[in-house]
């Protein structure tokens, strides 16, 4: 209940500079947590398209393994896949462009590079924002706790003596805004950490299917590595 009334004091009691301050960090707050949830429910859903990536190679063709990966348009995996096959259907249907001057190889190479990058900047979106709210929250909370208290110190030297009833509620007031600004950016800077994790895992996960893609696209064959040696799993082109 303190922490509540204290607010409310901040509130009633601020100027115009100790309110922007507060209706900044809230702002941020909002922002950050909205940034998390939509983007953590993103990155489960990746995680799930990234876990079942492995069932398009048990597939007895090319069609077939496209439809084990589902319908979803925004799973990175099967416009993966899609991409690999596009630019290898044009390079052999196509003679007469400057591509030719490129094999196969790195030309499927040059097309699944593209897909990824496209995926890694859509990924990385809003990854700005809580980095930028865990690195500035503090400040602007630690401006908000400087300006209380110098409003409290020119409030104190104005009555001309300071006794702990004039000067606790003031300055306590005050270190409200240097915990608020704790309470934005921690969370913050969690969401950014978990976040970053999670999209490494993903893109890891895209890196090894655009590898293994370019080996079948290429060749006509996955290459499987193991223990022992590398293994050719074979998948019929559709």
């Amino acid at each position: 209940m303190d922490s509540q009334f204290g607010l409310m004091n901040v509130w009633s009691q601020g100027d115009f500079v100790t309110k922007a301050v507060a209706v900044l960090l809230v702002g941020m707050s909002l922002a950050s947590w909205i940034v998390i949830l939509i983007k953590a429910l993103d990155v489960i859903k990746y995680k799930r398209h990234a876990n079942n990536s492995q069932d398009f190679w048990h597939s007895e063709d090319f069609a077939t393994a496209l439809d084990k990966l589902g319908k979803d348009p925004s799973n990175p995996f099967r416009a993966l896949a899609l991409e690999g096959r596009e630019a290898a259907a044009h390079h052999r249907n196509t003679k007469v462009h400057l591509h030719d001057a490129l094999d196969v190889s790195d030309w499927i190479t040059r097309a699944l590079r593209n897909g990824i990058d496209e995926f890694t900047a859509r990924l990385q979106t809003g990854l700005a924002v809580l980095a930028s709210v865990g690195s500035t929250a503090p400040f602007i909370g630690l401006f908000g706790t400087v300006w209380g208290i110098y409003h409290a110190l020119m409030s104190i030297s104005s009555v001309g003596q300071a006794t702990i009833d004039k000067v606790a509620g003031p300055i306590g007031e005050a270190l409200i805004m240097t915990a608020l600004g704790l309470a934005v950016a921690i969370p913050a800077v969690l969401g950014y950490n978990a976040l970053v994790r999670g999209n490494k895992f993903v893109l890891t996960k895209l890196n090894s299917f655009a590898h293994d893609l370019h080996a079948y696209f290429v060749t006509g064959a996955r290459v499987q590595s193991s223990s022992d040696a590398p293994t050719v799993v074979p998948l019929k082109k559709g």
